[in-house]
């Protein structure tokens, strides 16, 4: 019985045991900061809505060991965002420049929440006109 139960255990984290862990050496600890900085402000291309940090995926490995290869040799935060948008597009980037290709992206949900309150409104405005008018036939019917 006891053997049954450690079996199941270990089944239920073994997907724990197929995570990597990314052993990469810096010459300093600036260099270490500007890593984890592009780690996280770089977006996968393969993996919706998550950062280079935040998943597992083999193009996502591979460009954290291209970040830091970047680094190592000396370019700046910059000029790695610059050699990936170059690569990858503006969708690598967590936030995106604007531009005309970005405008939409950038000013959609402005115009939706400005449609919404005008349709919100909308029908208060007819919503107030309807039940003054209920309460003037009303009055007028008790007369």
């Amino acid at each position: 019985m006891l053997i049954r139960f450690v079996v199941v255990f270990s089944l239920c984290f073994a997907f724990y045991a197929h995570s990597a862990v990314d052993v990469i050496e810096f010459d300093s600890d600036k260099q270490r900061e500007q890593y984890q900085k592009l780690s996280e402000e770089l977006r996968c291309p393969k993996c919706p809505n998550q950062n280079l940090v935040g998943t597992d995926s083999s193009i996502a490995y591979d460009l954290r060991r291209e970040v830091a290869r970047l680094l190592k040799e000396g370019n700046t935060e910059a000029e790695i965002k610059t050699y990936m948008v170059n690569r990858y597009g503006d969708f690598v980037l967590y936030e995106p420049p604007i531009n005309k290709k970005t405008y939409i992206l950038w000013w959609s949900p402005l115009f939706m929440l400005l449609v919404g309150l005008g349709i919100f409104g909308f029908v208060v405005f007819n919503r107030a006109k309807l039940i003054k008018r209920n309460e003037h036939d009303n009055s007028d019917t008790r007369d």
